[in-house]
Protein backbone atom coordinates (compact mmCIF):
# COMPACT_ATOMS: atom_id res chain seq x y z
CA UNK A 1 0.00 0.00 0.00
CA UNK A 2 1.50 3.45 -0.68
CA UNK A 3 2.86 5.24 1.49
CA UNK A 4 0.84 8.41 1.65
CA UNK A 5 -1.90 6.55 3.40
CA UNK A 6 -2.50 5.65 6.51
CA UNK A 7 -2.03 2.22 6.94
CA UNK A 8 1.28 1.15 8.26
CA UNK A 9 2.72 -2.16 8.68
CA UNK A 10 1.92 -3.98 11.82
CA UNK A 11 -1.59 -1.80 12.13
CA UNK A 12 -4.43 -3.89 13.01
CA UNK A 13 -7.27 -3.50 10.36
CA UNK A 14 -9.48 -1.73 13.10
CA UNK A 15 -6.91 0.48 13.09
CA UNK A 16 -7.08 1.18 9.74
CA UNK A 17 -10.50 2.28 9.14
CA UNK A 18 -10.53 4.47 12.25
CA UNK A 19 -7.60 6.46 10.26
CA UNK A 20 -9.65 5.98 6.80
CA UNK A 21 -12.36 7.67 8.86
CA UNK A 22 -9.67 10.36 10.06
CA UNK A 23 -8.00 11.43 7.08
CA UNK A 24 -9.47 13.55 3.77
CA UNK A 25 -7.29 11.37 1.73
CA UNK A 26 -8.53 7.99 2.32
CA UNK A 27 -12.75 9.63 1.54
CA UNK A 28 -14.25 6.66 -0.42
CA UNK A 29 -14.68 6.82 -4.45
CA UNK A 30 -18.07 7.09 -3.87
CA UNK A 31 -18.98 7.76 -7.57
CA UNK A 32 -17.86 4.11 -8.61
CA UNK A 33 -19.88 2.88 -5.49
CA UNK A 34 -23.37 3.84 -6.21
CA UNK A 35 -22.08 2.64 -9.99
CA UNK A 36 -23.36 -1.05 -7.65
CA UNK A 37 -26.43 -1.73 -5.42
CA UNK A 38 -26.26 -1.22 -1.85
CA UNK A 39 -26.20 -4.87 0.16
CA UNK A 40 -29.71 -7.01 0.26
CA UNK A 41 -30.25 -5.52 -3.30
CA UNK A 42 -27.48 -7.38 -5.34
CA UNK A 43 -28.95 -9.58 -8.31
CA UNK A 44 -27.20 -13.13 -9.65
CA UNK A 45 -27.24 -11.12 -13.08
CA UNK A 46 -25.00 -8.02 -11.47
CA UNK A 47 -22.99 -10.31 -9.39
CA UNK A 48 -22.22 -12.42 -12.41
CA UNK A 49 -21.14 -8.83 -13.75
CA UNK A 50 -18.94 -7.69 -11.19
CA UNK A 51 -16.97 -10.73 -11.13
CA UNK A 52 -16.39 -11.19 -15.15
CA UNK A 53 -13.91 -8.24 -14.94
CA UNK A 54 -11.86 -9.59 -11.86
CA UNK A 55 -9.59 -12.01 -10.41
CA UNK A 56 -10.47 -12.05 -7.11
CA UNK A 57 -13.23 -15.02 -4.83
CA UNK A 58 -16.76 -13.27 -4.37
CA UNK A 59 -18.94 -14.60 -3.49
CA UNK A 60 -23.17 -14.01 -3.58
CA UNK A 61 -25.84 -15.17 -0.94
CA UNK A 62 -29.18 -13.63 -0.54
CA UNK A 63 -28.51 -10.52 -2.15
CA UNK A 64 -25.02 -9.83 -0.75
CA UNK A 65 -21.69 -10.16 -1.99
CA UNK A 66 -18.87 -10.81 0.20
CA UNK A 67 -15.13 -10.71 -0.76
CA UNK A 68 -13.09 -13.03 0.59
CA UNK A 69 -9.92 -13.03 1.97
CA UNK A 70 -7.00 -13.38 -0.22
CA UNK A 71 -5.34 -16.95 0.34
CA UNK A 72 -2.05 -17.31 1.73
CA UNK A 73 0.97 -18.94 0.24
CA UNK A 74 -0.03 -22.38 3.00
CA UNK A 75 -3.37 -22.06 1.94
CA UNK A 76 -2.25 -22.24 -1.98
CA UNK A 77 0.03 -24.60 -1.20
CA UNK A 78 -2.24 -27.03 0.61
CA UNK A 79 -5.04 -26.47 -2.42
CA UNK A 80 -2.33 -27.30 -5.08
CA UNK A 81 -0.99 -30.17 -3.52
CA UNK A 82 -4.62 -31.75 -3.26
CA UNK A 83 -5.35 -30.50 -6.27
CA UNK A 84 -2.41 -32.80 -8.21
CA UNK A 85 -3.70 -36.20 -6.30
CA UNK A 86 -7.60 -35.13 -7.32
CA UNK A 87 -6.83 -33.85 -10.69
CA UNK A 88 -4.47 -37.30 -11.93
CA UNK A 89 -7.08 -39.73 -10.87
CA UNK A 90 -10.29 -37.15 -12.35
CA UNK A 91 -8.44 -37.18 -15.52
CA UNK A 92 -8.00 -41.49 -15.49
CA UNK A 93 -11.84 -41.61 -15.51
CA UNK A 94 -12.53 -38.95 -18.30
CA UNK A 95 -13.37 -36.10 -15.46
CA UNK A 96 -12.43 -32.55 -14.98
CA UNK A 97 -11.04 -30.90 -11.94
CA UNK A 98 -10.25 -27.18 -11.55
CA UNK A 99 -9.91 -24.68 -8.93
CA UNK A 100 -10.64 -21.37 -7.46
CA UNK A 101 -11.56 -18.29 -8.84
CA UNK A 102 -14.40 -20.22 -10.62
CA UNK A 103 -18.47 -20.18 -10.13
CA UNK A 104 -20.23 -22.71 -8.87
CA UNK A 105 -23.97 -22.12 -9.01
CA UNK A 106 -25.78 -23.11 -5.55
CA UNK A 107 -29.42 -21.47 -5.78
CA UNK A 108 -31.02 -18.22 -8.04
CA UNK A 109 -29.82 -16.66 -4.77
CA UNK A 110 -26.08 -18.28 -4.26
CA UNK A 111 -22.97 -18.84 -5.89
CA UNK A 112 -20.21 -19.80 -4.10
CA UNK A 113 -15.92 -20.17 -5.20
CA UNK A 114 -14.75 -24.10 -3.88
CA UNK A 115 -10.96 -23.63 -3.65
CA UNK A 116 -11.11 -27.21 -5.89
CA UNK A 117 -14.30 -28.84 -7.41
CA UNK A 118 -14.95 -31.64 -10.19
CA UNK A 119 -17.07 -33.52 -11.69
CA UNK A 120 -16.46 -37.30 -13.31
CA UNK A 121 -17.11 -36.79 -16.70
CA UNK A 122 -15.65 -33.68 -18.00
CA UNK A 123 -18.92 -33.57 -20.79
CA UNK A 124 -21.33 -33.03 -17.82
CA UNK A 125 -23.38 -30.36 -19.34
CA UNK A 126 -23.36 -28.77 -15.61
CA UNK A 127 -20.00 -27.08 -16.98
CA UNK A 128 -20.95 -23.69 -17.98
CA UNK A 129 -17.95 -21.42 -18.87
CA UNK A 130 -19.26 -18.39 -16.95
CA UNK A 131 -20.05 -21.00 -14.03
CA UNK A 132 -20.62 -24.82 -13.21
CA UNK A 133 -24.46 -25.35 -12.13
CA UNK A 134 -22.87 -28.29 -10.02
CA UNK A 135 -20.38 -30.38 -9.16
CA UNK A 136 -19.71 -33.65 -7.77
CA UNK A 137 -17.18 -33.17 -5.34
CA UNK A 138 -15.86 -29.88 -3.49
CA UNK A 139 -13.42 -28.64 -1.47
CA UNK A 140 -12.32 -26.08 1.18
CA UNK A 141 -9.82 -24.93 2.56
CA UNK A 142 -10.75 -23.74 6.21
CA UNK A 143 -9.38 -19.84 6.65
CA UNK A 144 -9.02 -19.08 9.97
CA UNK A 145 -10.77 -15.27 10.05
CA UNK A 146 -14.47 -17.72 9.57
CA UNK A 147 -14.43 -21.03 10.16
CA UNK A 148 -17.92 -22.02 10.44
CA UNK A 149 -18.06 -20.56 6.94
CA UNK A 150 -16.93 -23.10 5.94
CA UNK A 151 -17.92 -25.81 8.48
CA UNK A 152 -21.16 -24.56 9.01
CA UNK A 153 -22.84 -22.15 5.76
CA UNK A 154 -20.96 -23.63 3.08
CA UNK A 155 -21.92 -27.49 4.16
CA UNK A 156 -25.43 -26.23 4.15
CA UNK A 157 -25.47 -24.59 0.70
CA UNK A 158 -23.71 -27.47 -1.03
CA UNK A 159 -25.74 -29.99 0.77
CA UNK A 160 -28.75 -27.69 -0.75
CA UNK A 161 -27.17 -27.74 -4.15
CA UNK A 162 -26.69 -31.39 -3.70
CA UNK A 163 -23.02 -32.24 -4.37
CA UNK A 164 -22.29 -35.62 -3.97
CA UNK A 165 -19.49 -35.21 -1.56
CA UNK A 166 -17.55 -32.16 0.43
CA UNK A 167 -14.40 -32.03 1.58
CA UNK A 168 -13.32 -29.42 4.47
CA UNK A 169 -9.16 -28.71 4.63
CA UNK A 170 -8.67 -27.89 8.28
CA UNK A 171 -5.04 -26.64 9.37
CA UNK A 172 -6.00 -25.11 12.67
CA UNK A 173 -7.54 -28.89 13.51
CA UNK A 174 -5.02 -30.78 12.16
CA UNK A 175 -7.45 -32.95 10.31
CA UNK A 176 -9.34 -33.31 6.68
CA UNK A 177 -13.36 -34.15 7.04
CA UNK A 178 -15.07 -35.73 4.20
CA UNK A 179 -18.67 -35.79 3.92
CA UNK A 180 -21.00 -37.73 2.03
CA UNK A 181 -24.55 -36.71 0.88
CA UNK A 182 -27.07 -38.74 2.11
CA UNK A 183 -30.85 -37.66 1.87
CA UNK A 184 -30.10 -34.14 1.21
CA UNK A 185 -27.75 -33.45 3.85
CA UNK A 186 -24.16 -34.10 4.91
CA UNK A 187 -22.93 -37.32 6.95
CA UNK A 188 -19.29 -37.92 8.16
CA UNK A 189 -17.33 -40.56 5.64
CA UNK A 190 -14.34 -39.55 8.09
CA UNK A 191 -12.94 -36.61 9.94
CA UNK A 192 -8.78 -38.11 9.24
CA UNK A 193 -6.45 -36.43 11.40
CA UNK A 194 -2.70 -36.18 10.97
CA UNK A 195 -1.01 -38.94 10.71
CA UNK A 196 -4.03 -40.92 9.12
CA UNK A 197 -4.69 -40.29 4.99
CA UNK A 198 -8.34 -38.88 4.06
CA UNK A 199 -10.10 -41.86 1.72
CA UNK A 200 -13.25 -40.75 -0.51
CA UNK A 201 -16.49 -42.28 -0.56
CA UNK A 202 -17.59 -41.14 -4.33
CA UNK A 203 -14.52 -41.87 -5.81
CA UNK A 204 -12.58 -45.23 -5.18
CA UNK A 205 -8.79 -45.11 -4.79
CA UNK A 206 -8.88 -41.62 -4.29
CA UNK A 207 -5.87 -41.40 -1.29
CA UNK A 208 -4.60 -37.86 0.56
CA UNK A 209 -1.91 -38.09 3.26
CA UNK A 210 -3.36 -35.45 6.25
CA UNK A 211 -0.54 -34.67 7.46
CA UNK A 212 1.39 -34.50 4.10
CA UNK A 213 -1.38 -32.12 2.30
CA UNK A 214 -1.02 -29.51 5.68
CA UNK A 215 2.64 -29.70 5.50
CA UNK A 216 3.07 -29.62 1.76
CA UNK A 217 6.41 -27.46 0.26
Amino acid sequence: MPNDTPYRQGSSRSEYHVRLRETPLAEPAWEVALLYPPQGAWTAEEYLHLTDGTNRLIEFTAGRIEVLPVPTDRHQTTLLFIYQIMSHLVWGIGGKTLVAPLRLYITRDCYREPDILLVRDKHDPRRGERYWAGADLVVEIVSPDDPDRDWVTKRNDYADAGILEYWIVDAQRGQIAVLRLDDGAYREHGLFARGESATSALLPGLVVNVSEALDAE
